[in-house]
């Protein structure tokens, strides 16, 4: 197969929160399994900024290490993974909308010999998440 096989793909949901709402929970990454059922474990190595990494453990799954390689407040934050020649960078990306509303995208894309199935793994909770995410923010 292709080492440089490629393969994207975005969601996204519309909310009544406020970008600040959305980021509050982006932060406090000790909380994202309240919100994220994807994830059994996860820490943080360091602040909440580009260059940090963190251990994350799927249920049922090993845990991997990431690094945010992108934070912008209230805007986007992205975390990269590399699994031999996988590299799988996940953006989370926060747009306000006119009428008070804000649009949060989750978008893949994945480099490397699987990143055909692998990438659809990643992402198949997506809509899930983000209806998560939208609902405790809106809680917030």
């Amino acid at each position: 197969m292709n080492p440089q096989s490629a393969w994207q793909t975005q969601f996204s949901i519309e909310t009544a929160a406020s970008p600040e709402a959305v980021w509050a929970l982006f932060r406090d990454v000790q909380g994202w399994p309240r919100w994220n059922a994807g994830i059994e474990t996860i820490a943080l190595e360091g602040p909440f900024a580009a260059g940090t990494g963190f251990v994350m453990k799927p249920p049922g799954q090993d845990a991997f290490r990431s690094v945010l390689t992108e934070v912008r407040e209230n805007e986007c934050f992205v975390d990269e993974t590399r699994i031999g020649d996988l590299v799988i960078a996940v953006a989370h990306r926060i747009e306000p909308l006119s009428g008070s509303c804000t649009r949060v995208t989750y978008s893949v894309d994945a480099r490397g010999s699987e990143a055909a199935e692998i990438g659809p793994m990643i992402s198949a909770d997506f809509p899930d998440v983000l209806a998560a995410l939208a609902a405790a923010a809106e809680g917030a």
